[in-house]
């Protein structure tokens, strides 16, 4: 098993829930929280001859569909091409590592307009400039696998939980529903397609995944690809539903078209068998659990905008 670990993005949403999941899952092994710019060559040679890992946990990335649309290139050479070095970078100085990447249901993109869960033989087919970098970086990924490189790809569907910002679906409906509860906002919740069908887990749960490639990276084949997801879609109209009735707020909805996407796919579903075969994962936390942490995780964010 891994004893030195190092996790970039670190610092973000997912990051930080996988460094408390892994102090308390795999507390006595080594955890560097990797601070360095995976674009700058001679910081990702510095930092991983210094941590010399024997797992790294590739996190860093433009991680919004919004964010990559609005600026093209950045996402291009942070989640293509600073995956790339790092995974590079790795393997001349520590030859035996793994390298676990954070890639994306996303990159399945078209292939769910067949309409039946997707496993992780369905073919990769982009519709948006965050999807295809991911999917870029995710093959060649597999490509550098058949030159030696020991690597899983994660490929987890739609996740949230305490701490991601609103640049997501679920944080900014519970930002909008703490605003409202507090005063801050007149009670009109302005909403994008509700109609869209998504799988979505607790990021912890995710994490749980991610933490278990530290003790099956071993048995999966190289270049492996899993799924991560629940095998249950939900609509976004559900899930505003759930958090209204979970706040008790009274509201009006109303759709802003600025909200609207140019592509959004009517559904989004998969299979995680092979995650649950290597790995023996499955999420476990309840869904209005993790909608009530996003609550109230919010509820607090939002004393401060008063």
């Amino acid at each position: 098993m891994a004893t030195r670990i190092l996790v970039t993005g670190a610092q973000g949403f997912v990051g930080r829930h996988l460094l408390r999941t892994l102090r308390h899952t795999h507390s006595a092994c080594t955890v560097e929280a990797g601070r360095f710019d995976i674009t700058d060559a001679d910081a990702v040679t510095e930092a991983l001859t210094r941590a010399r890992p024997d797992l790294c946990f590739h996190l860093a990335a433009i991680s919004s569909i919004g964010a990559a649309r609005s600026d093209p290139d950045e996402a291009w050479t942070v989640n293509l091409h600073g995956t790339l070095r790092l995974a590079t970078t790795l393997r001349h100085v520590s030859p035996a590592a793994t390298f676990v990447f954070a890639s994306s249901a996303e990159t399945y993109g078209d292939s769910f307009r067949g309409g039946t869960p997707l496993d992780e033989t369905a073919a990769l087919a982009p519709a948006n400039t965050y999807s295809a970098t991911k999917a870029a970086a995710d093959l060649a990924l597999g490509a550098l696998a058949h030159e030696g490189l020991r690597c899983l790809r994660m490929r987890p569907f739609n996740h949230t939980g305490p701490g991601q910002t609103a640049d997501f679906v679920v944080p900014a409906f519970a930002r909008q529903i703490a605003r409202i509860e507090a005063g801050l906002q007149e009670p009109v919740l302005s909403v994008g397609n509700l109609d869209a069908e998504r799988d979505f887990l607790d990021v912890r749960d995710v994490c749980t995944a991610y933490a278990a490639c530290l003790s099956h990276a071993a048995e999966a084949g190289p270049g492996a690809i899993l799924n991560l997801c629940s095998g249950h879609t939900r609509s976004i109209r559900s899930i505003l539903d759930d958090l209204i009735r979970l706040s008790g707020a009274r509201v009006t909805v109303r759709t802003d078209p600025e909200k609207l996407r140019p592509v959004d796919l009517p559904r989004a579903a998969g299979s995680a068998q092979r995650a649950a075969d290597l790995l023996g994962w499955r999420p476990s936390i309840a869904w209005d659990d993790t909608l009530r942490a996003v609550l109230d995780d919010w509820r607090q964010r939002i004393r401060h905008e008063a």
